[in-house]
């Protein structure tokens, strides 16, 4: 049971994975692209760390892969800051629709 929740959670997060990479090549601009991959990269590192904590040998290591994501989720959530703000003060303009 345990060994299929971690298989079902590692597909979860491959497919969100999967879906920012997409959205990274897609999306067609700096603002779009960011929220593709702050969205869908933290929560398939979500899924794959709390997979692999539930295949971790004790209680301890398994916290210890759970605390990587919220330190993840706070530097992402700066450096996408930081990328957009930089991105507005290089002057790039949000897309407003039609072609890009």
């Amino acid at each position: 049971m345990l060994s299929t929740a971690s298989t079902l959670l590692l597909c979860v997060g491959g497919f969100f994975y999967l879906a920012g990479t997409v959205g990274l090549l897609r999306f067609p601009d700096v603002y779009c692209r960011l929220h593709a991959l702050a969205k869908a990269d933290n929560l398939g590192l979500g899924c794959i760390l709390l997979a692999l904590a539930l295949q971790a040998p004790n209680l301890e290591a398994a916290l210890k892969l759970l605390l990587i994501w919220p330190l993840v989720l706070a530097a992402s959530a700066g450096v996408s800051y930081a990328i957009a703000r930089r991105a507005d003060v290089l002057g790039v303009k949000p897309w407003r629709g039609g072609k890009p």
